[in-house]
């Protein structure tokens, strides 16, 4: 798969990658040659290895591909980091799917598969499960701690927000520091997800999401800019004390789980009636989708009490879309 780099990054089989072997004090732009058959799958990483001790971050971004405010936020942290700062090593990739981020689609299109759904991967696997092997075991198992910046993508829309394990004390303590103006804490994860691998292998996580509907917006990038930065202070990799932030606006807690959202059963063009953020109550319409003759196809209704965390904006739908998720407020 052509990376569609052009810097003079240096290449070496993933097997061959291990931090330590890197002199102290140095940044290194390395693309990790995966072996995928025909397919050329190349990971870009940016290696910080930090002049002092101290913990591993792994960073990654673009585990779908039409996600791009956290690629952004990536790309622009490491050119700005200066690793006689770092006490520690930071593990940045920041287009972790690039067969998917180069075909702007949230699926790989070699296999149309879901690289968040594909944890902890294989070896010998199609193309998603040699990327989600190869992330896992070479990336995400060598962190003391890890994030996993999303957004909403092209098609949803979501808050602005920090995600963390409710069951992790580390987690949280995180989140509170990461500045987001939501912070959304799950009890559960389910499988195939980066996180749900960093939880089997003991790793503190968070994660994020914001707007998405196919924008960018600069005070996204700007959030996630700042929480990478006072992550990396939280846990010590870089010194000084966390300035003021920005008051914590919600807190929600429940299942992130865009997938196992209300989902359509037809095809249709979809007409939402709850906003963002709302707090909708049991049987409260939560929007519909009409035919191309302005008749209703289908009929959306709350299944319980709750806010909505997650609404769809991409008008098209086909069965199995989720158009809305909800999920609790505290």
């Amino acid at each position: 798969m052509t990376s569609g780099t052009h810097c003079k990054a240096e290449r070496l089989r993933v097997t061959d990658f291990d931090p330590e072997r890197f002199a102290r004090g140095c940044k290194k732009a390395l693309l990790l040659e995966l072996n995928a058959g025909s397919a050329r799958l190349e990971l870009p990483v940016s290696l910080f290895r930090g002049a002092h001790d101290g913990p591993v971050l792994a960073i990654t971004a673009g585990v779908h591909g039409d996600e791009f405010e956290g690629v952004q936020a990536v790309l622009e942290i490491c050119a700005e980091a200066d690793p006689t700062r770092i006490h520690g090593t930071v593990i940045a990739v920041p287009v972790a799917n690039p067969p998917a981020f180069w075909n702007g689609t949230r699926t790989n299109p070699l296999d149309e598969s879901d690289l968040a759904r594909a944890f902890p991967g294989r070896a010998d696997g199609t193309a998603t499960e040699i990327i989600a092997f190869h992330l896992a075991h070479s990336v995400i198992a060598r962190a003391d701690f890890y994030i996993d910046l999303h957004t909403a993508g092209t098609k949803l829309l979501m808050p602005c927000m920090v995600g963390y394990d409710a069951n992790d004390r580390r987690s949280g303590e995180a989140a509170r520091t990461f500045g987001a103006p939501i912070i959304w804490g799950h009890p559960s994860v389910g499988a195939g997800r980066t996180i749900s691998f960093a939880t089997s292998c003991g790793i503190p996580w968070l994660y994020t999401e914001a707007p998405g509907g196919g924008s960018s917006a600069k005070e996204d990038i700007e959030v996630f800019k700042r929480g990478l930065f006072n992550l990396q202070q939280h846990l010590g990799i870089l010194r000084g004390r966390i300035g003021a932030m920005p008051a914590i606006q919600r807190v929600l807690f429940g299942d992130g789980d865009v997938d196992s959202g209300v989902a359509a059963t037809q095809c249709g063009f979809f007409m939402p009636s709850v906003e963002l953020l709302q707090e909708v109550r049991k049987g409260q319409q939560l929007g519909r989708t009409i035919d191309l003759h302005s008749e209703v196809v289908e009929c959306f209704e709350s299944p319980r009490d709750g806010v909505v965390g997650m609404v769809r904006v991409f008008p098209l739908v086909r069965p199995g879309d989720s158009v809305c998720l909800l999920t609790s407020g505290q």
